[in-house]
């Protein structure tokens, strides 16, 4: 099941908490991943390590691709870029994102920007350059994380929310044109995952979290990794424009 040898995937914030995760996940299952994100030195090792842990008789290595995501030019050459290095892309994963939080009424016009850019932007821009290929070759994945929040809001996050919720609305109208040319696009919706972000947190603060999920403690990295590797694989061909909540009951979307 969901074996995905002989596939090449993209995946943007590839060296952190949930990016690492998600690439370990197509690596593992046979996938050659072409890892990117704007810290050259992380990516690198990273893929020293996955390329120790997950070599592959099928493909030649893993590779890193450095692209700083709040630059036009840069988004615009990374699919370019991957394309000459891996020869094809079968599998877009979006992951990069950042949180520039604060209420509404204090929310900075660069802290609305810069999450708007790099968040919902940088990903319109990426998928948009990534339908053409795809819809020659007949088959594309095409896999972007979103949040909880962005179905439910969050105070203090009305940027983050927007994009998030953004993401949505983009994919089932790309999942819709798309369809026909065997190509999927979905989202995976995270809730609580425990990553180096959510380390920074008090245990006050983690005991509060934990008792607005049913699961009582956070998600792993790996729970996000299995989601997409199944939205990836081939057996996942008829599930489109759709969003898999990952989030241990904390909200329970239909």
């Amino acid at each position: 099941m969901f074996d995905l040898t002989g596939m090449n995937a993209l995946v943007t914030g590839a060296a952190g908490g949930i990016g690492s995760a998600i690439s370990r996940a197509l690596a593992a299952q046979g996938a050659r991943v072409a890892l990117s994100g704007s810290n050259g030195a992380k990516l690198r090792a990273f893929r020293d390590e996955l390329n120790e842990s997950f070599a592959h008789h099928d493909h030649d290595g893993h590779v890193e691709i450095t692209c700083d995501l709040s630059n036009t030019t840069q988004v615009e050459e990374l699919v370019p870029a991957a394309l000459d290095t891996l020869g094809k892309i079968d599998i877009l994963v979006n992951n990069a994102g950042i949180t520039r939080d604060n209420l509404a009424m204090r929310m900075k016009d660069e802290e609305w920007d810069a999450v708007i850019r790099i968040n919902l932007e940088s990903t319109f821009r990426l998928m948009r350059a990534v339908t053409r290929p795809m819809m020659k070759a007949r088959f594309g994945r095409i896999i972007t994380i979103t949040s909880v929040v962005g179905a439910t809001g969050n105070p203090g996050q009305m940027n983050y929310c927007a994009a998030k919720a953004g993401i949505t609305g983009m994919t089932k109208s790309l999942a819709q044109e798309v369809a026909s040319r065997g190509i999927t696009a979905n989202c995976v919706a995270p809730g609580f995952i425990r990553t180096p972000m959510t380390e920074v947190l008090t245990d006050d603060q983690k005991a509060a979290i934990n008792g607005r999920i049913p699961m009582a403690r956070m998600g792993e990295g790996d729970d996000i990794g299995a989601a997409a590797a199944y939205l990836a694989s081939r057996e996942a061909g008829y599930v489109t424009g759709q969003t898999l909540h990952v989030n241990g009951g904390m909200a329970m979307i239909s």
